[in-house]
């Protein structure tokens, strides 16, 4: 399983959310491209990077920090946030984006974001479905930003993008983000195991290299951490065996 560091940004600023609300923000003082060199130090080869303003807004608000980002030949960049349009998409893909993550528009416009598979192919493309579970324990579909929910799952999302070849899929439980509370292992072990030839990226609650063991037992081919890399909860030499250049 692999480890890929996370930077959320709004307005050009390292930031976290805790459950995805923009009232529960906090704000860390480092420069997006140090932090970048610093996980790439540690031996990652993705760096997963959201416009918290274009998830709100659906407008690419950060793209000055993201071509600067993207510039740096030492990782591949993971893009989302804000994600709605074929156009954003090219141009996220021109600045040098190595995979877009697109989340409302693949629930919303599910038939539009399909045809893009074939043009752009499944490996450049990311598919963003958060969640939170109802109260018979299925998991519904959220969209822009979080805000909105669905009568969704998150089965019958992933269905309709089966037939053209989805090949990544990066789950957030929304009631785990930000929270360092532990990530939801059943989710994603269900998902792994409904879903074997989708890459599963695991998001929300990792808290410990403990956790990470777990995700990867469960099924999961990536997991995705943000708070407890920033906040050095993660022991960089605890973190080998998910990192490939470490």
């Amino acid at each position: 399983m692999l480890l890929i560091p996370s930077i959320d940004l709004r307005g050009g600023q390292c930031v976290r959310l805790l459950k995805g609300d923009f009232a529960a923000e906090t704000r860390y003082q480092h420069d997006p491209a140090a932090l970048l060199q610093r996980y790439r130090g540690y031996g990652a080869s993705w760096l997963h990077v959201v416009d918290l303003d274009g998830a709100r807004d659906g407008l690419l608000a950060n793209r000055t920090v993201i071509a600067t980002l993207a510039a740096q030949p030492a990782m591949h960049l993971q893009v989302g946030g804000g994600v709605r349009s074929r156009m954003v998409t090219l141009d996220l893909l021109q600045l040098g984006v190595a995979r877009v993550v697109i989340g409302s528009a693949a629930v919303e416009t599910a038939a539009d974001v399909a045809g893009w598979f074939g043009e752009l192919g499944p490996d450049r493309l990311c598919l963003a479905f958060d969640i939170r579970h109802d109260a018979g324990g299925t998991p519904l579909l959220h969209t822009r930003g979080w805000r909105q929910a669905t009568p969704l799952s998150l089965w019958e999302g992933v269905e309709r993008f089966l037939a053209v070849g989805l090949k990544h899929v990066l789950c957030t439980d929304i009631e785990r983000d930000g929270a360092l509370a532990g990530p939801n292992v059943g989710l994603y072990r269900e998902a792994a195991q409904r879903y074997p030839q989708i890459r599963w990226q695991a998001s929300g609650g990792v808290a410990s290299v403990a956790n990470l063991h777990a995700l990867a037992a469960a099924g999961a081919a990536a997991a995705i951490s943000g708070r407890a890399l920033l906040e050095d909860r993660l022991p960089p030499e605890e973190l080998r065996p998910f990192l490939p250049d470490a």
